[in-house]
């Protein structure tokens, strides 16, 4: 495999960066992959894109064969796009290496090599033996990375990738002092988490949300925004649910609870004796947790959700103890702030509960990614400090 940047293109490849921001571009139409990553592919022969595709779910058609597809008969002659190195092993479909080469393509260029190890270069590897030419474009790596922060990390560091949803007013409050808090954003703000969630593999909250407020927590597709940006936003997108995880040390969860009476995975992670489990539902798993301080180890909860269940991006809707831990823990990747223009007063619940704090070195630093009106609320993207 050949690395080259753009800048050491000459005129005959010159519109390779076209088509390869085509292929991210294409990749980005799904909200989530889970567990595969977001995928897109482009074919081109000569100066004509012949066929395009991208992955729309786990056991569908990988974007390689859907742009073959689209494409009709090849020649050795097309080139192919595509925003992560092909996969080279059997899952649920067959390789992609091996339908690129039996597809006549002659050069394969790639934006990313893939870090599941059953690929990591296997995919390239492969087509080179076939005699396919692979280049990668180096400068579109970031882009591949950045549309699979999940994916990369999961596999590379054994956790999924963390967001940490919050939603305050204006004085950094939740809720009044007597409890009340709906609502404190707008309904364009609520939309668009239901789009976080409609991203996530899993969203996580914890005991003393689940008996205070009794959230569902689960994707609503009435309550999505209508699709502004090429979406896709077909049954199989519409229909997934992202796995409900309960940070329940004590085993509280009551089976009455809305998170695991409505459709979906739900698994409890808790350090209590199993013995003293009430009976719920069979949609639910218990999964025994270590112990961290007086409470579940947190870092156990996302090793566990990237090895036993494969989540690559996981949203916290938490209250302020749990949002807290994980700041603490250094495990949130990602903040997603909604700010609504109001004010709560002192007397009203706090955003988070953070404590111990004795010098402005020991506070946890973010760097705003970015800031957006969102209806009459503001929303802001951190991610952590380097």
């Amino acid at each position: 495999m050949k690395s080259i940047s753009n800048s050491s293109l000459d005129t005959t490849v010159i519109d390779w960066p076209v088509h390869m921001q085509r292929a991210i571009d294409l990749a980005q139409r799904v909200r989530t992959a889970t567990p595969n990553p977001r995928v897109g592919c482009v074919l081109v022969k000569g100066f004509e894109v012949i066929g395009e595709g991208w992955h729309v779910a786990a056991g569908e058609a990988h974007a390689e064969v859907v742009a073959i597809g689209n494409a009709g008969k090849t020649n050795t002659c097309t080139e192919a796009f595509v925003s992560l190195e092909p996969c080279a092993h059997t899952g649920r479909t067959a390789p992609c290496s091996e339908a690129l080469i039996a597809a006549g393509v002659g050069k394969v260029i790639i934006a990313s090599l893939d870090p599941n190890p059953q690929v990591a270069g296997k995919g390239v590897e492969q087509l080179e033996q076939a005699g396919v030419e692979v280049y990668q474009l180096v400068d579109f790596e970031d882009q591949s990375r950045e549309m699979n922060p999940g994916y990369f990390k999961r596999r590379e560091e054994g956790i999924p990738y963390v967001r940490l949803k919050l939603a305050m007013s204006l004085d950094g409050r939740t809720a009044l002092a007597n409890g009340q808090s709906k609502w404190i954003t707008n309904k364009a703000a609520r939309s668009d988490v239901q789009k976080l969630r409609a991203s996530a593999s899993a969203v996580i909250t914890g005991i003393n949300t689940v008996l205070t407020d009794d959230p569902s927590l689960n994707v609503r597709s009435a309550e999505l925004p209508e699709n502004q940006d090429g979406l896709e936003s077909g049954a199989k997108e519409l229909a997934h649910q992202p796995i409900r995880v309960v940070v329940d040390s004590q085993l509280r969860t009551p089976g009455t609870a809305k998170i695991i009476c409505n459709e979906g995975s739900v698994k409890i992670y808790s350090t209590a004796d199993f013995t003293v489990g009430k009976s719920l539902a069979d949609n639910v798993e218990i999964v025994k947790a270590t112990v961290s301080g007086e409470g579940v180890d947190l870092q156990f909860v996302l090793e566990s959700l990237a090895s036993d269940f494969s989540c690559n991006e996981v949203l916290v809707e938490a209250g302020p103890t749990l949002s807290g831990a994980f700041i603490e823990a250094g495990l949130v990747d990602e903040l997603i702030v909604y700010i609504a223009p109001r004010l709560l007063g002192s007397d009203a619940k706090p955003l988070l509960e953070i404590h111990g704090l004795q010098s402005l070195a020991e506070s946890h630093q973010f760097q705003v990614s970015h800031l957006d009106r969102i209806g009459d609320d503001i929303r802001v993207i951190l991610k952590q400090a380097p």
